[in-house]
């Protein structure tokens, strides 16, 4: 006997299994087939049946069967479609603006980076005295905490500190200038 999908979509409403694999197995590729046409994506097309399967078992309670099941299943992939787009376009809506400044984000942390790398390339020519000195005040130690680990006094981190930075500028501007 051959069943019609009508009558497997009304066995599936009242909670037959069976009807409903049977119905998804002959309508599934409709379906893909559809969404893929919807969204112009494969992945898309996959992700967008996929979902309506999932959901399919509570929204074939609703089939009535004044349309034939088919024409109510393409009403579904086209709603779901539709739902998909507005989605995505209030998320783009709601990202607008967050790109500039994800590109501001970024060049400020490349800029950062980039005098990070200048200042650690900078330090290797100091002299020792001076390099420990700003590595651990770099490493967020008071003064007092680096004359502890240093055995000087909080005034000598501090000239140590005075005199890196009087370096630091004049190597800054040599390069600058060439």
């Amino acid at each position: 006997m051959n069943v019609t999908d009508e009558e497997l979509a009304k066995a599936a409403a009242r909670g037959d299994r069976a009807a409903f694999s049977t119905l998804l197995d002959r309508c599934y590729d409709r379906m893909f087939h559809l969404a893929f046409r919807l969204t112009g994506s494969r992945a898309e097309a996959e992700d967008l049946t996929q979902d309506i399967c999932a959901a399919l078992p509570a929204k074939i309670a609703r089939f009535d069967g004044k349309a034939r099941f088919t024409t109510w299943l393409y009403r579904v992939v086209v709603n779901a479609a539709h739902d998909r787009r507005r989605r995505q376009a209030t998320h783009m809506r709601a990202a607008d603006g967050w790109g500039s400044w994800e590109i501001a984000r970024r060049e400020a942390d490349a800029e950062t980076a980039e005098r990070i790398d200048w200042l650690t390339v900078a330090m290797r020519g100091l002299p020792d005295d001076l390099r420990d000195t700003l590595a651990l005040v770099l490493d967020d130690m008071t003064h007092a905490q680096a004359a502890e680990i240093l055995g000087v006094s909080e005034g000598t981190v501090s000239w140590r500190i005075s005199e890196v930075k009087q370096k630091l500028r004049t190597q800054r501007q040599e390069e600058d200038r060439a």
